[in-house]
């Protein structure tokens, strides 16, 4: 199983390095894409359709913005969907979080934090938990660290 990230520009790049710095320390595969929701929406629903059958567990959308990015893809998708909403623009974020966390009912998309992309990739480790015990185990004890 791996974790797709996907990214509407790669000026968001450095805001999304956390998810896959997390994602490593876990020993998690996966794949860093850039694919814009307004500029290759296409490609974006291509992307969401292709990821089920190609053993990704969870996609993980950053985007500022308008932040279309996560919603676009959960149309396309039934995997879970985390989005991390990017600040940039002159709202700091704030018009990137409530894009990305008012998702109509039937289009369910997991929202962190804004610039929150470690969580995203702890949250994507979560839910592969479910059905890995010692993925679970390694997310308890990085955990326990905090304590």
């Amino acid at each position: 199983m791996k974790v797709l990230v996907l990214m509407g520009s790669d000026k968001d790049a450095d805001r999304m390095a956390p998810a896959s710095e997390m994602l490593e320390r876990f020993g998690i595969d996966h794949d860093v894409i850039v694919a814009s929701a307004h500029r290759t929406p296409e490609r974006v629903a291509e992307i969401a359709r292709w990821a089920r059958g190609s053993g990704v567990a969870a996609i993980i959308c950053g985007a500022g913005k308008a932040a279309h990015l996560a919603g676009a893809v959960a149309a396309h998708t039934t995997l879970p969907v985390i989005g991390v909403p990017i600040s940039s623009g002159g709202l700091g974020g704030l018009d990137a979080l409530l894009s990305t966390v008012q998702m109509p009912t039937g289009m369910p998309v997991a929202t962190v934090a804004v610039d929150s992309a470690a969580n995203a990739a702890l949250l994507a480790i979560s839910i592969m938990g479910v059905t890995d015990d010692d993925l679970a185990e390694a997310l308890m004890e990085y955990r326990e660290e905090w304590t």
